[in-house]
């Protein structure tokens, strides 16, 4: 039957791989985590690369501004001035000229500055104007989707609404054969920023370009079939050339030019406000106040050097996670090292993010933080349930180790990971010690009385043995067995019991005292012997005990039971020999021992007097 551990870990792997599932299907809750660090990547190295200087902004900044006020008064400007600036770029022979500005509205107090700017745009073909589509509530109350498709670039599929109209903004201010259209709308993501382009955009079953993909397909860059890219940004906020509006409006109208002739030739001229307070400002990963005419420009560099970001097949995300949630599963299940669980966790993690930042720079989005937050969640729930495990098992540990040995010892124990379940042979000194006159102290006392008085004396005892760094092994009626040199390793085992003894002699001194002299035949007998003994937690499941087994043990009792008018204390010349020089020892003679052919001899060991 499966451990409640492992039934645990399958649950908790259960549903972890449903959470991946449902969020990579439905939730998206870790969706915006994981764009902010896409986005801290792609700021990065964004820094380091330059737009395409082919793409060329005309930008209407705050200087432009504050410079034309004197030339064509205050913004906006007659469209006068658009049409002179189109035909000073148009002589220098560019491929494009695209404007991010709506002209939507015809100039009611400035009609003949609409007829100027008309007038200049005559017999070109290669200038571009932005529309935007509204809110598609009003597409039944717009224009036929027909009629606006040579101006608009718009394809019929092949299922196509025939009289499918659209409401779409419409440049009014610009006479019908300059139409040259493409969509402008710049959608932002859930958490208000703005990374994708569309490429075309679905109506009814027309596919209308967006500006940008207008301007490719009429200069022949190939175009994805997708609705919209993700952009690769290069650079920051003036990724492109940027020339001021005033400085070329100043050159146009001087009679001195400054300016090389052929500056604009072959090139794409993208002419739009960059100035805050004319409000084209958007929220890119690369800035939270980008113009929106750079971002026009990145659409344009990305279409013709195909350099937008490919983004991994969506089934990588959830493979990913449902690996590293799998993996960790195992590994917990095979009870490593949680610290090193999570040290290996993390390396994974910085290689991971290491290799997603490195596909970054080839152009590829591969969104590892969603793996990694679902990784690093199972971990912390399976370590934290490890814990608490742990935790439990030490808990356990002092209650089972607290009533054999000295509570410093528990310690030691439990930082060594516990107690071995299975037996271990060790090097061991074994101690018995056994209650004399006890019949004769119980007929002169109640039950209660002698419970009662065994307890104390025990007490006593039992603190002698841990304050020697013994253990206690069990009490046998009126008899204590103690041991030494385990479950922690001890080197001076026989030295520290023989030592122990002494004090329990003259524990048992203080004791009489206190008894009166009716019980002047208390007496104990105690007997130590060292060796090899098999030790470990012995019984059945429903309870065991830390105890020693073995022929040393055997004989350490049988010494116990040869004290009777011999000694108090006697030890075995094996402990003897083992104690060294700390003690004193009288030869007390060979004794027989059953079970043995040759006797046993025996020492009565003292305190060294200095």
């Amino acid at each position: 039957m499966p451990s409640t551990r492992t039934r645990f870990l399958a649950a908790l792997l259960a549903v972890f791989v449903g959470l991946v599932l449902i969020e990579a299907h439905w939730l998206h809750f870790t969706e915006a985590l994981s764009n902010r660090v896409t986005d801290f990547f792609l700021r990065s190295q964004a820094q380091q690369l330059k737009g395409d200087p082919d793409i060329v902004v005309i930008a209407i900044d705050e200087q432009s501004l504050t410079g034309m006020a004197e030339l064509a008064g205050r913004w906006p400007w007659p469209r006068s001035v658009h049409g002179e600036m189109v035909t000073f770029i148009a002589r220098q022979k560019p491929k494009a000229i695209v404007f991010d500005i709506l002209f939507g509205e015809p100039d009611v107090y400035r009609p003949e500055s609409d007829q100027d700017f008309n007038r200049a745009l005559q017999g070109l073909d290669n200038v571009y104007f932005p529309t935007a589509r509204h809110d598609t509530v009003g597409d039944p109350y717009g224009v036929p989707i027909a009629d606006l498709a040579p101006a608009l670039g718009a394809i019929r599929g092949p299922r196509s609404e025939k009289n499918a109209t659209i409401d779409i903004l419409q440049p009014f201010a610009l006479a019908t054969e300059h139409w040259r259209l493409g969509l402008i709308n710049f959608r932002q993501d859930r958490d208000g920023v703005g990374r994708r382009y569309i490429v075309f955009d679905s109506a009814y079953g027309w596919r209308i370009p967006s500006l940008p993909a207008r301007v490719a397909a009429d200069l022949g860059w190939p175009l994805p079939d997708r609705a919209d890219i993700q952009l690769g940004w290069r650079g920051g906020i003036r990724a492109h050339p940027q020339v001021p509006f005033v400085d070329l409006y100043v050159e146009l109208n001087s009679e001195k030019k400054r300016r090389p002739p052929d500056e604009f030739r072959d090139k794409v001229v993208v002419i739009g406000t960059t100035a805050t307070g004319l409000g084209d400002i958007r929220v890119t990963p690369v800035d939270n106040r980008h113009p929106g005419v750079e971002i026009l420009a990145t659409a344009l560099d990305n279409l013709k050097n195909r350099t937008w970001l490919r983004t991994a097949p969506p089934w990588v995300t959830p493979v990913l996670g449902l690996a590293l949630i799998v993996l960790l599963g195992a590994v917990f299940w095979a009870r490593l090292n949680t610290v090193r669980i999570g040290l290996a966790l993390a390396g994974a993690s910085a290689v991971l993010l290491g290799a997603s930042y490195f596909f970054i720079g080839a152009l590829t989005s591969v969104p590892v933080m969603t793996p990694l937050l679902f990784a690093w969640a199972f971990f912390l729930v399976s370590a934290l349930h490890d814990y608490r495990d742990e935790r439990r098992s030490r808990e356990s540990a002092i209650r089972e180790f607290g009533r054999f040995v000295n509570p410093h010892v528990v310690k030691e124990i439990i930082a060594q990971g516990g107690l071995s379940r299975a037996g271990e042979s060790r090097e061991v000194t074994i101690l018995f010690s056994d209650i004399r006159g006890f019949t004769t102290l119980s007929e002169s006392r109640t039950p209660q009385e002698v419970v009662s008085l065994l307890n104390r004396y025990f007490s006593k005892q039992v603190d002698v043995i841990f304050r020697h760094g013994g253990t206690l092994d069990k009490f046998i009626g009126d008899a204590i067995m103690a041991c030494w040199g385990a479950p922690i390793d001890d080197p001076d085992h026989a030295q520290h019991a023989v030592a122990a003894a002494l004090e329990m002699a003259d524990t048992l001194q203080a004791f009489k005292r206190e008894l009166g002299e009716a019980d002047a035949d208390f007496d104990v007998g105690i007997g130590i012997h060292s060796g090899p003994a098999v030790v470990g937690l012995i019984g059945s499941d429903a309870r065991r005990e830390y105890t020693a087994i073995g022929d040393t043990v055997n004989l350490a009792s049988r010494i116990e039971g040869l004290t009777k008018g011999v000694a108090r204390i006697l030890v075995s010349e094996e402990t003897m020999r083992r104690c060294g020089n700390a003690f004193g020892f009288a030869d007390r003679g060979s004794f027989p021992v059953k079970g043995r052919a040759q006797g046993v001899r025996l020492f009565e060991p003292s305190r060294k007097t200095s």
